[in-house]
């Protein structure tokens, strides 16, 4: 639901990807985005109405992507596609974080764009490690990228992960590696930490004091 900027791309996106899209909007040129090359169905109609998602096939749909300029529409159509039809597979966009952060822990997986915007900009203007990649919802759990400190190198992962940061993967000389127990950190290595937000000042001092003697 909604063929602005970021529908039309989606539903382009999947397309290409040999999927079955049907895309509504309540304006019919809104589909003009879409261009001459897609063949989807465009179904002009609001995506909380349920027999405008008749329409749109929602009966047989695989997922259900809810991204039109407000939030209030978005909520009620992913929860129509989700309650009244039964599509698993349902992500809203909205843009208050608060109510973004409300709505996933009612079950409902949204992508906050002012959040996620903010975010990314922030992890480009301040040093590397200063912000995490992701954080979840609930600000409880973050993914942190930092380059392999110097005090680290020549240690093993599992030696590391004792500071109570887990190793999701490391990327090395360009090319991303899962890390098993006998895995050495070298120079240049990236790490992609896991670790809970309530951490992050113990996980921080502890990386950067180094490994405990016999480590």
């Amino acid at each position: 639901m909604g063929c602005g900027r970021v529908g039309s791309t989606l539903a382009r996106a999947l397309e290409k990807r040999g999927h079955t899209i049907s895309i509504i909007d309540a304006s019919q040129d809104a589909f003009r985005r879409l261009g001459p090359d897609y063949r989807g169905d465009k179904i002009t109609g609001y995506g909380f109405d349920q027999t405008v998602l008749e329409s749109a096939g929602i009966k047989t749909a695989g997922a259900f992507a809810a991204v039109s300029s407000g939030d209030n529409s978005n909520i009620i159509s992913a929860r129509v596609a989700r309650e009244t039809f039964g599509i698993d597979n349902v992500v809203a966009r909205i843009y208050d974080p608060g109510r973004a952060e409300v709505y996933q822990r009612l079950g409902i997986p949204t992508v906050a764009t002012v959040r996620w915007t903010a975010d990314q900009i922030l992890r480009r203007l301040l040093p590397a490690g200063s912000e995490p990649e992701w954080r979840d919802p609930s600000g409880k759990v973050s993914i942190n990228v930092v380059d392999a400190p110097a005090a680290w190198v020549g240690h093993r992962v599992t030696a590391l992960e004792e500071t109570g940061a887990r190793v999701a993967f490391l990327t090395r000389v360009g090319e991303g590696m899962l890390p098993g127990a006998d895995t050495v950190l070298q120079d240049g290595d990236r790490l992609h930490l896991v670790l809970a937000e309530a951490d992050a000042d113990k996980v921080g001092a502890a990386l950067e004091a180094g490994p405990e003697e016999g480590s």
